[in-house]
């Protein structure tokens, strides 16, 4: 399992290719890498803050509990602070299991936990406004519907 919290882009290829060539035990790697949009087509930049020791404790915390959850055998999880422009990558996920539905479903809920409570704060600005991103209800949705997975399986 690896978290990490940086300022600097990466390179996706790199990182899959370095993430896979460790693997032994897995016949599915899935990965999914999150980018800035400008859904007014106004966005000039997002800016994206965070406390460096909470933030990569939760994104470590959010990783092992998808390893234990899902079987996994590798997580790498990167997600980027700072000025970012429309177009550039703001996160990465990437999980490696035996079979692909455990990959793809490690991979689905790292993104929901990611999206709805690690601790990173987004400022829209564009040349009018700077806006902070408020959290959303499909978020918050698609979080939940992870706890009433683990309810029924539990029952």
């Amino acid at each position: 399992m690896s978290a990490r919290v940086q300022e600097a882009a990466f390179d996706v290829a790199a990182e899959v290719a370095a993430f896979q060539s460790a693997l032994t035990q897995s016949g599915a790697v899935v990965s999914f890498t999150g980018v800035v949009r400008d859904d007014t087509g106004s966005l000039d930049y997002m800016f994206i803050e965070h406390y460096p020791g909470m933030t990569l404790a939760a994104l470590e915390k959010f990783a092992n509990q998808a390893t234990v959850k899902f079987g996994l055998e590798k997580v790498l999880v990167i997600h980027r602070y700072g000025r970012l422009q429309p177009g550039e990558e703001i996160m990465m996920v990437v999980t490696a299991a035996r079979h692909r539905k455990d990959a793809f479903a490690g991979a689905d809920y790292l993104m929901d936990y990611l999206k709805s409570r690690a601790p990173f704060w987004k400022k829209e600005v564009s040349q009018d406004s700077a806006t902070w991103v408020a959290a959303k209800d499909q978020d918050e949705a698609a979080l939940a519907e992870w706890s009433l997975k683990s309810a029924a399986k539990e029952s």
